[in-house]
């Protein structure tokens, strides 16, 4: 089988939707506005990619280029968005046989990986499949060091009462207390989602990181005015006027994702995020969502217990990262150390 490799311009953008309504595993992320805002923001060089079998597309793959001195690096997503997951997309995949689906993505990667070299003369290259996507093998036969992830899914489908009854039942009573208490949730706007920036803000510093004043300002802004309110929401939880807890919610296709946000509160006894998540779940549903996301599955334990409570399902994604030479393995270790990735 040989499959072609293009770079997509905006002239392809049927042919990129298309591939992206045909699978089940494309996300927000993957839309081209977003991509575009990435690539802008984090000084980085888009490559849209699509692998085509004679004309027929069969599936995308968006990846960033940088270098930096006499490094180039490949990532799908880069650093510093905000985003867990990216990578590639292909079309029908969930409706292939399995040897077809195998041999498909088998080759799509490696047609992939010969246009790194070949184009971009990697040093390095990571790249992070979307949940979905559960088949790691093509990654690991072409050379990739595998690291299995999780997110959290809440299904829907069965209804909001079933939805409640698996909480916890220390969750149901918190979220009672919380709105008898005077904690009430609305739908934010910009003032919210700037509220939302510094308390991730202020949780990178707790967390060793250096981060200045307008750190993500333009890039969430950016977000804001390209998807606000049609692909995202945001949920701010208030005790009279002061905003005491929130996050945005991306919604696209059948999924609702709780992306950024839950900040601490000082108020004692009540739980703001958790009536907030409610709140979202409740909208999530009455709109016609399949699936709620908890994006990530709390690799610390604390944020484990935090979103465990919901009794959500675990979904796999996959950290891949290939190398040149042993040489840029030891950089990322001492990068990582020094919390530069």
């Amino acid at each position: 089988m040989t499959i072609n490799i293009e770079v997509a311009t905006e002239g392809d953008l049927e042919v990129w939707y298309q591939v992206l309504r045909t699978s089940s595993h494309s996300t927000i992320f993957h839309t081209w506005d977003w991509l575009k805002i990435m690539e802008k923001y984090t000084n980085t060089k888009l490559y849209p990619l699509v692998g085509y079998k004679g004309t027929t597309p069969i599936g995308i793959y968006p990846l960033f280029y940088l270098k930096k001195k006499m490094t180039k690096l490949v990532f799908s997503p880069p650093p510093k968005t905000l985003l867990l997951y990216l990578g590639p997309v292909i079309s029908n995949y969930e409706k292939l046989k399995q040897s077809r689906r195998e041999t498909l993505f088998m080759e799509f990667q490696r047609s992939i990986d010969e246009f790194i070299m070949s184009e971009l003369n990697s040093n390095y290259i990571r790249i992070r499949t979307p949940p979905g996507l559960l088949d790691f093998r093509p990654l690991k036969w072409a050379g990739y060091n595998i690291e299995p992830h999780l997110t959290y899914i809440i299904d829907l489908k069965s209804g909001l009462d079933s939805v409640w009854e698996n909480f916890n039942r220390k969750l149901r009573v918190a979220i009672e207390k919380t709105r008898r208490e005077g904690i009430k949730v609305e739908l934010g706007n910009s003032s919210d989602l700037e509220y939302l920036r510094k308390a991730i803000c202020d949780r990178f510093r707790e967390q060793g990181f250096k981060v200045s004043k307008n750190y993500y300002k333009n890039y969430l802004e950016q977000l804001y005015r390209k998807y606000y309110p049609n692909n995202m929401k945001i949920f701010v939880a208030k005790y009279k006027t002061e905003d005491v807890g929130g996050f945005i919610l991306l919604h696209y296709k059948d999924r609702a994702t709780l992306w950024i946000g839950i900040p601490k509160t000082s108020l004692k006894g009540v739980y703001p995020n958790d009536l907030a998540q409610w709140e979202a779940i409740k909208w999530a549903y009455e709109n016609g969502f399949k699936y709620y996301e908890i994006m990530g599955a709390g690799e610390n334990p604390r944020l484990r217990h935090y979103k465990a409570k919901f009794n959500p399902e675990i979904f796999l994604w996959w950290s891949a990262v290939r190398y040149s030479s042993t040489l840029y393995e030891v950089i990322e270790k001492i990068a990582k150390k020094l919390k530069l990735v």
